[in-house]
């Protein structure tokens, strides 16, 4: 049985002084994470143009689930209305999220303050 995604909005200051939200996800991720996840990105601020995906409270990922984080990453890019770190993978997924392309679209760092001084 699949832990329910949960997605915690809090935020952090950047090394360049900007604000940065932060999006904590825990539970797994897969299809079923899509509401709350896409939920959560387009509840966005429209000031907020600086987010962070935290993936330490994440145990599982699946296919579905990569592809919804994807799906988020292209919507933002299409718009340009935000810069997109991440997280806080394990380095498999760190891996995964490589082979398929995230890191053209979002910077990876293996922790929060690398995080912030990448934004």
């Amino acid at each position: 049985m699949q832990a329910a995604t949960k997605v915690t909005e809090r935020t952090a200051t950047a090394a360049s002084g900007a604000t940065v939200t932060i999006f904590a996800f825990s539970g797994d991720i897969a299809s079923t994470s899509k509401d709350a996840i896409m939920g959560a990105y387009n509840g966005l601020s429209s000031s907020a143009t600086k987010l962070l995906l935290d993936f330490t409270g994440v145990d599982y990922i699946n296919s579905s689930g990569i592809a919804i984080i994807i799906q988020m990453l292209l919507e933002a890019s299409k718009t340009n209305a935000h810069t997109i770190g991440i997280f806080g993978l394990t380095p498999h997924f760190n891996k995964v999220f490589t082979m398929v392309g995230v890191a053209k679209y979002a910077t990876m760092s293996p922790d929060e303050a690398t995080a912030l001084a990448a934004l």
